[in-house]
């Protein structure tokens, strides 16, 4: 997965004010919402839960957040009603674009992204037009240091079934299949690694560059916009910025 860097390329990251914080932490408590809904409240009986509780401590959630969208999620607090869909097309410079979204009213989001699309001088198209060129992976960050050895923390990672590793400058990535993704975080968690991020990620096959810096700066505010609205969970792209 050479060049199929998630921290680096495909997943836009933005440093995270206190702002974009509380917008995190509301969006994990919606994906908290599907977890619950679909496996219960209980994360040792519920894997999908345990995986969005881990996401939520490696984007510094606080537990009692955590505990209370649990409770929200249950029926101890109110009714939730949250569903996930998915939107796919292009953007500026041709990016092949997925946009993972949840929501409570469905025709509301799909015109926010058709907007967003077509404003940005994208298009949004029909489900399926380029998922095929991307793979659903467990993508799990871990934080690197001076401590941490490269050779030691990639055959923990492959021992506990891992499919590939890849070393950056200030980060491992570790890539699973989807099915192993949930025993691949739970071993290294096991283990005393500290995650900067563990989610399923879409991993282009192939990715394309953005030569020039006017349609890379085209495509970064239309990240931007996709990234600024309150449904969508996560955005993936195969476009390489310069």
């Amino acid at each position: 997965m050479a060049g199929h860097s998630k921290w680096a390329n495909i997943k836009n990251k933005k440093e995270k004010t206190d702002a974009q914080r509380g917008k995190t932490f509301t969006k994990i408590g919606r994906e908290i919402a599907i977890a619950v809904k679909e496996g219960g409240a209980d994360p040792i009986n519920n894997s999908k839960l345990r995986d969005v509780i881990a996401k939520a401590k490696a984007n510094n959630m606080p537990n009692d957040n955590i505990a209370r969208s649990i409770k929200k999620a249950s029926g101890e607090m109110g009714t939730v009603n949250f569903e996930e869909c998915t939107y796919e097309g292009y953007g500026p410079g041709g990016v092949a674009v997925i946009v993972e979204a949840v929501t409570d009213n469905r025709n509301r989001t799909a015109a926010e992204m058709r907007y967003i699309f077509d404003k940005s001088g994208g298009s949004l198209g029909a489900t399926g037009c380029v998922s095929w060129m991307f793979d659903k992976k467990g993508v799990i960050v871990i934080e690197r240091n001076k401590e941490l050895d490269e050779d030691e923390a990639m055959m923990a990672a492959l021992e506990a079934g891992a499919e590939d590793f890849a070393a950056l400058d200030d980060a491992f990535e570790v890539y699973t299949a989807v099915s192993e993704f949930s025993k691949v975080r739970e071993t290294l968690e096991s283990l005393g690694y500290a995650f900067i991020s563990t989610d399923l990620g879409m991993i282009p096959q192939n990715s394309v560059d953005i030569p020039d810096q006017e349609t890379a700066a085209k495509v970064e505010r239309f990240l931007d916009l996709l990234d600024d609205n309150d449904d969508v969970q996560d955005v993936f792209h195969n476009g390489i910025l310069p």
